[in-house]
C-alpha cells in the first residue's frame, strides 16, 4: 500500500468533506465506490484514522495552527491549504507511525500538487513552528 498516495487521498476527502459536510462515512463510501485507480494501493484504514483524528481533534488542530500563525486568521486560510495543514498538524500531534520530517516533508509535496509555490512556503512556516 502507498502511504504517500493515501495521504494524499486523505487530504482530497478532508477537504471534499470541508465542503460538502458529508459525515466521513458518506466520504469514505463514496470515494471507495468511485475510485479508479487500484483500491488495494490505498491504505483505507490510514485514511479512516486520519480523518477520524482531524475531525476528532479538530478545535484542538485548529488551535495549534492559529497559534502558529503570523498576521494571518484561520478563515483566511484556502480551504485546500486547510485540509493540507489539519492533516499535517494530525500527524504531527497524534499518529506517533509518522516521523515529524515525513508529515512535513509529505505535507509540502502535497501543497506543490494542489496549491501555488507561495503556499509552500507559508505551510513550511506554520508546520515547522508546530512542536
Amino acid at each position: 500500500m502507498n502511504r504517500k498516495l493515501s495521504r494524499e487521498k486523505a487530504m482530497e476527502l478532508l477537504f471534499g468533506i470541508t465542503l460538502s459536510k458529508d459525515s466521513i462515512e458518506e466520504a469514505m463510501e463514496g470515494f471507495t465506490e468511485n475510485y479508479e485507480g487500484n483500491i488495494k494501493d490505498i491504505d483505507l484504514d490510514y485514511i479512516k484514522q486520519a480523518l477520524n483524528g482531524v475531525e476528532t481533534n479538530k478545535e484542538e488542530i485548529d488551535k495549534v495552527i492559529e497559534v502558529n500563525l503570523h498576521n494571518w486568521k484561520l478563515e483566511r486560510i484556502s480551504k485546500v491549504n486547510l485540509s493540507i495543514l489539519r492533516l499535517a498538524t494530525f500527524e504531527l500531534l497524534h499518529d506517533e507511525t509518522v516521523p515529524r520530517n515525513v508529515a512535513i516533508n509529505e505535507a509540502l509535496e502535497i501543497t506543490r500538487r494542489y496549491s501555488d509555490e507561495k503556499s509552500v512556503s507559508f505551510i513550511n512556516g506554520v508546520l515547522d513552528k508546530i512542536k
